[in-house]
């Protein structure tokens, strides 16, 4: 929606696939700080998502493509790029969207989506990285918010934070301690993004002052 800061505002969309705690932060971010964004919508794979429900409250339009109801999946991925690409968003989230997604998806908005994810990549990329990093008995975890290209989870660092894992968490503390720093560092990778503040240099990303 338009915040009518009279700043040029960039065009955000979310993709999300579940209860969407860090679309719901992200949101609450900047609408609070009034910033030059414009949240064009959320897409979502899952029908079910709680993430559409919290856009409804928001007034926010959510486009749904039920990832189930497709018997050839390359049709899903073709619908989505086709609906996003009818968006024109200039920067897409992927905050708990559970699909890959796809080269020619990647490759239509370079430089243009970023990824929160649950470790401190390159560490533990992938499903069930909580779970990993307690399997491994990692003494240190956290979160990341990255760029996304087409490998799995190995798109250029912009944020990361760490957290120190107790000897007693298992998985559900641990998700719990890293999801509250995701809620600190995905607003600020938006804002930052929103305010030309983020320049990829191979694999570094430089935040300008």
């Amino acid at each position: 929606m338009a915040t009518g800061f009279k700043k040029k505002e960039k065009k955000v969309l979310f993709l999300a696939s579940g209860r969407g705690s860090n679309f719901e932060n992200a949101v609450k971010a900047i609408r609070k700080k009034k910033a030059p964004i414009d949240i064009l919508g959320l897409v979502t794979d899952n029908p079910e998502a709680k993430a559409i429900d919290l856009a409804k409250g928001f007034q926010i339009p959510s486009y749904a493509l039920p990832f189930a109801n497709y018997k050839d999946k390359k049709d899903y991925h073709k619908d989505l790029l086709k609906k996003v690409q009818e968006l024109s968003p200039d920067l897409i989230v992927a905050c708990g969207y559970m699909r890959i997604l796809k080269p020619e998806f990647v490759n239509s908005f370079p430089g243009k989506i970023i990824n929160i994810h649950p470790s401190l990549l390159p560490s533990f990329p992938g499903l069930d990285s909580q779970k990993q990093a307690i399997d491994y008995g990692a003494k240190i975890s956290g979160c990341t918010v990255h760029f996304v290209e087409e490998g799995v989870d190995t798109g250029p660092i912009i944020l990361q934070t760490s957290v120190e894992i107790e000897p007693s968490w298992g998985e559900k503390e641990l998700s719990g301690a890293i999801l509250k720093e995701e809620h600190k560092i995905l607003p600020l990778a938006i804002q930052l993004f929103c305010e030309n503040k983020l320049r990829i240099n191979g694999r570094k990303v430089v935040i300008l002052k």
